[in-house]
């Protein structure tokens, strides 16, 4: 294998000069910028918000989906307008919505035939995180469950975006180590970037930059703890996810399974809900 430093560098050079200029998103992630420009105004109305989310049916009809779906429609009253399914699901769930719609098609693209085994093994992880910390913020009451599910869904944006944009590179096409070892060095501090400027709070930035350097808490506080917790819950095994943990840390994880065991099994339904209305 050749180098790191070779071989990384001009696709890490690519990526600064699209990160401090005008971003080159995939065509895909186009229709999420328009749903966060919509709501990064906080004096958006519905109709504004609606207006911009029918740019993109994909959008529209995974928000329908999920408005219709039981976690969001207890009652089993139906929504068919969209004005009646953003008031129902809100502006957060609208915004974590486009995101997971767009990395869901940056999965689905022609570019990441290669590593496709690692694009829907990172999805189905995404998902599992982003039911795991909806249930954990929702029992402990700290903090507010969707944003701790939209964490967990954008957590590994960057290894999406990362994947995406090498696939355009001959190195690292047939170099599998070459392509793993860009996604464990790179993909939280790009992730932190790509959320930044598509204007996610600093919080879930922060969460996404600090996933796996974090402190051991007792009990998760803030979104950074919520996502770490999920995080370990879920258990690793991604092919990334190559960082030695010693044997006193995996001690600490293993009880926190235990401990938060029927956390876990609450979440099943959460993420088989997640995985019927986000996915195609």
């Amino acid at each position: 294998m050749a180098s790191s430093r070779s071989i990384h560098f001009h696709i890490l050079e690519d990526i600064a000069r699209d990160l401090s200029g005008d971003i080159n998103f995939p065509t895909c992630l186009d229709a999420a910028l328009l749903v966060r420009n919509a709501l990064k105004d906080p004096y958006a109305s519905a109709e504004q918000v609606v207006q911009a989310i029918s740019v993109e049916p994909l959008i529209s009809s995974k928000l329908l989906r999920l408005a219709n779906s039981v976690a969001y429609n207890p009652s089993g009253e139906q929504v068919s307008n969209l004005n009646a399914v953003v008031k129902r699901l809100g502006f957060d769930i609208v915004r974590t919505t486009s995101l997971a719609v767009a990395m869901d098609q940056m999965l689905r693209s022609k570019n990441l035939a290669a590593y496709d085994h690692i694009a829907r093994q990172t999805w189905e992880h995404s998902l599992q995180v982003a039911a795991i910390a909806r249930v954990l913020a929702r029992n402990l009451g700290r903090v507010p469950p969707e944003n701790a599910m939209l964490t967990g869904l954008v957590h590994n944006i960057g290894i999406f975006y990362l994947l995406f944009r090498a696939a355009e590179y001959p190195e690292y096409r047939t170099d599998e180590p070459a392509m793993i070892e860009l996604l464990a060095g790179w993909h939280e501090g790009i992730g932190e970037s790509l959320l930044h400027i598509l204007g996610l709070p600093a919080a879930i930035t922060d969460a996404v930059r600090d996933q796996s350097h974090l402190s051991w808490v007792e009990t998760p506080c803030t979104i950074s703890d919520v996502l770490y917790f999920a995080i370990v819950l879920a258990g690793n095994g991604l092919p990334w996810q190559s960082r030695v943990i010693d044997a006193e840390e995996e001690a600490r994880r293993e009880a926190d399974r235990v401990r938060y065991a029927d956390l876990l099994a609450a979440a099943e339904e959460d993420i088989i809900e997640l995985r019927a209305a986000l996915s195609a």
